[in-house]
């Protein structure tokens, strides 16, 4: 399929995982994707792979100076946005007891401010019939221990699907997301878990998922390109869960 024939696409953290995936999709069926992220060694080696109809931004989604500059650093590539994906972000997982003003702040900038700033700025370049897609996550539907931080925030992400899809209406400008549950990325390596701790932690997750494995990023990648496609013409305000039913299936 060639769904996104002459298209742009801006996703924030997309150097990896879901946000990688995505862009190849997006790439793959016609689309050009410019991609985000923190490190300029990680930006130019993902649009390397990604190939000639890639575009790389160093830019930090939890810094408000790199937010505020995104759309004149966009508009030197393209004058229209047809999708937004905001996807950047990752995960610091402590019991309440532990977590710090800095821990609060560090991730409800990336998490919070992140996605509702990306949006705003790129608003000027969406036109009628295109569409943001935020990721929100399954630690909004289940309580899982140090997640209280992470899931407060993805769950204030949850609140801008609705109000967001009620002001862009008249704009024509669909607006929905994604849950995703385990997803294989690398949500822990800003964890301060060394290699063998994050893989024993995986493997402690494994057991509780309904499927038995992690999904892939190209399987959340399949419900953003689908969100975004003419295909889903009907679908606003909604959040789709890709998360194997861990949300409603209790193992």
């Amino acid at each position: 399929m060639q769904r996104f024939i002459n298209q742009y696409a801006l996703i924030t953290g997309g150097t990896n995982g879901m946000g990688y995936a995505v862009a190849e999709q997006f790439i793959g069926e016609g689309g050009t994707a410019i991609i985000t992220g923190r490190s300029e060694e990680t930006v130019l080696k993902a649009t390397e792979k990604l190939g000639r109809k890639a575009v790389g931004i160093v830019s930090d989604a939890g810094n408000m100076k790199d937010l505020m500059h995104l759309q004149n650093e966009i508009k030197q590539y393209t004058e229209n946005i047809d999708l937004v994906f905001a996807n950047a972000g990752y995960g610091k997982f402590k019991p309440i007891e532990n977590v710090d003003p800095e821990d609060f702040d560090e991730l409800f900038n990336i998490l919070v401010k992140g996605p509702f700033f990306t949006v705003q700025q790129m608003l000027p370049l969406m036109k009628k019939g295109s569409s943001v897609i935020f990721n929100t996550s399954v630690a909004t539907e289940i309580s899982m221990p140090n997640f209280s931080v992470y899931s407060a925030a993805k769950s204030a992400v949850q609140s801008f699907v609705k109000t967001f899809a009620t002001e862009l209406l008249e704009r024509g400008i669909r607006v929905n997301a994604i849950s995703p549950g385990h997803i294989k990325t690398n949500i822990f390596n800003n964890t301060g878990l060394n290699k063998e701790q994050i893989e024993d932690a995986v493997q402690h997750i494994i057991p509780t998922i309904p499927f038995k494995r992690q999904g892939d990023p190209s399987e959340i990648a399949n419900t953003v390109l689908f969100l975004a496609s003419r295909e889903a013409s009907y679908i606003h305000g909604a959040e789709i869960k890709v998360d194997a039913g861990i949300s409603v299936i209790r193992s």
